[in-house]
């Protein structure tokens, strides 16, 4: 293949597993109502095929990731509802980091020329942060959920952060929220098993935002800033010196 095609590759790659993931209605399943009325056959599988399940959920979590798909969340609770948090969340930060950094590198070819010219503009508000300090920005940013994960692996794409930094700051900034995930996924089972009605999205509210949770994710990322705000303190320092 010519070396100038190969730039068009990773596009295709994406472009090529969204179809085949619209072809095989795989989409329409990664919805909360798809897993709950599926979760019988899912504890079936899984308990007969356990290798099988994990590596076709991997493979599924990074294609949605990759793809950039809005169903991070869905993923991260059925990942915590079939394997636990012991195994869940490892295994959601390895796949989410492996997708984003995928979506990531396509932008850094061709993808990302075609990217640019369509969000001039548009990502100038993290362009500051990425430049300056990439991996505090990012980490602060996986930590919070200023940003959706889309728009952070794109921006640091298309700005060209270093691939260290990046794939670093995003499985360390994943973690938290990963383990929060997972614990809700495993609080869904038992809710199941007890007979009671599956409400998720209220279970991850209630979780993340109780006084266990936030306040150590909000240490986490005020720690994660603190490179940034040290920074502006003394550029401000300079200002006034001069």
């Amino acid at each position: 293949m010519p070396r100038g095609l190969l730039r068009f590759l990773p596009l295709a790659l994406i472009a090529g597993a969204l179809v085949a993931l619209v072809a095989s209605g795989v989409l329409g399943e990664l919805s909360l109502d798809a897993f709950e009325a599926r979760r019988t056959a899912l504890d079936a599988y899984v308990a007969n095929h356990r290798l099988e399940a994990l590596a076709l959920y991997v493979a599924i979590f990074v294609i949605a990731m990759t793809l950039s798909l809005p169903a991070a969340f869905v993923l991260s609770v059925t990942g915590g509802y079939l394997f636990g948090v012991a195994l869940g969340a490892p295994v959601i930060v390895f796949a989410a980091t492996l997708g984003s950094t995928l979506f990531y590198l396509a932008c850094r070819t061709a993808l990302g020329d075609l990217l640019r010219r369509y969000t001039h503009g548009r990502l100038a508000m993290l362009e500051e942060g990425l430049r300056r300090n990439a991996f505090s920005y990012i980490l602060m940013l996986r930590l919070t959920p200023v940003a959706p994960l889309f728009i952070v692996n794109l921006a640091a794409g298309l700005l060209d952060v270093r691939v260290r930094d990046f794939v670093l700051a995003t499985a360390l900034g994943l973690i938290p929220v990963s383990l929060v995930c997972a614990s809700v996924g495993v609080g869904l089972r038992a809710t199941m098993a007890a007979g009671g009605s599956a409400d998720p999205v209220g279970a991850m509210q209630r979780l993340f935002f109780s006084p266990q949770v936030l306040a150590p994710i909000l240490g986490l990322a005020l720690l994660g800033s603190l490179p940034l705000l040290m920074r502006r303190f003394r550029r401000a320092g300079a200002r006034t010196d001069a």
